[in-house]
């Protein structure tokens, strides 16, 4: 497993981390399965973990607390999200930044967090949603200053909405913020304009989520793919969106390289960039685990091939539906 500087967090972090959002948001997902998958992740050398109280309303979180509990002896690095009060995702600037972290939901939800992690600091603590209307307000430099002093995180980050990565450019510049998550992947290359040069110029870590398109690019979806209303997938993959998914997948597969699978190139196309400190992948087994923690061995992708899959940058608008 390699190791990569997660900004000026002072974190050395796996550049594969696990994605926790599967383990109680999505149909298929299985506790005990959970389980053997996050353990064997830490056997296997992954430290980043990235969860958040809306993953089945604090049962992500939990998972991840039993795990750090059952592996003092390793250092793991956890990451969890606080939700917006008014429990709107994506943000928008139509709400106010009260309406969505007050100070007093912001230090409640960090101590639940806490109470699930089983910690008394929380490595990076995030905000699950922004906008950049919010960048200047008072109160989130004082709520989050409160935080680190009173010990109860080390460092800071805010989850961009899909589609919109300069949409917390603002923030970032105040200096308030650590570390940044954002979609960032083969289809949705974006952030490479704007966002990255000012992490880079700023020392703020990169957190790449998304890197299969919520497993468009894991290659087994067909025009008969359906998900149970209960998963968000049912959403984001209408049929208009799986049809375009599908054929942007299938010209995807015409230049995949002989031995190389469709996750493979999606994961190591993302790795090639060391902009990016790690990339959060769902894994809800041990199978997920195997195939997908071994890649960070493999190395970046051939000049050639990233230069070609540039050619399937997806520029699309944000969607107002629920996203991670």
């Amino acid at each position: 497993m390699k190791f990569r500087k997660l900004g000026r967090t002072g974190f050395d972090v796996s550049d594969i981390g696990y994605g926790m959002w599967g383990m109680s948001g999505w149909s298929g997902s299985d506790d005990a399965e959970s389980r053997s998958a996050l353990q064997l992740s830490v056997d296997v050398g992954c430290n980043f973990f990235d969860t958040a109280w809306a993953y089945g309303e604090g049962k992500s979180d939990g998972f991840l607390g039993d795990a750090l509990q059952a592996n003092k002896s390793a250092r793991l690095v956890a990451a969890s999200k606080v939700p917006p009060k008014n429990r709107k995702w994506p943000a928008s600037p139509k709400y106010s930044y009260e309406d969505c972290y007050p100070a007093e939901h912001v230090f409640s939800y960090a101590d639940l967090i806490r109470q699930k992690l089983k910690v008394d600091c929380i490595d990076l603590l995030q905000f699950h949603v922004w906008d950049d209307s919010w960048a200047h307000e008072k109160s989130f430099a004082e709520t989050v200053s409160k935080l680190k002093r009173d010990g109860v995180i080390r460092s800071f980050g805010i989850s961009l909405n899909r589609w919109q990565p300069e949409n917390g450019i603002a923030a970032l510049r105040t200096g308030v913020v650590d570390v940044v998550q954002v979609v960032y992947n083969i289809f949705d290359q974006a952030p490479e304009d704007e966002l990255f040069p000012v992490c880079k110029q700023l020392n703020v870590g990169v957190i790449a989520r998304v890197p299969l398109d919520e497993g468009s690019l894991g290659g087994k979806f067909t025009a008969e793919t359906t998900f149970p209303a209960n998963d968000w997938r049912s959403t984001y993959f209408n049929p208009e969106n799986l049809r375009a998914t599908l054929e942007r997948v299938e010209r995807l597969k015409a230049i995949l390289p002989e031995s190389m699978t469709l996750p493979e190139m999606a994961i190591r196309f993302i790795l090639s960039n060391p902009d990016v400190s790690t990339t959060i992948i769902g894994m809800r087994n041990p199978n997920h685990v195997r195939q997908n923690l071994m890649l960070s061995e493999a190395g970046p992708l051939p000049a050639e091939l990233i230069q070609e899959l540039r050619n399937h940058r997806w520029n699309r608008k944000l969607n107002m539906n629920k996203q991670s």
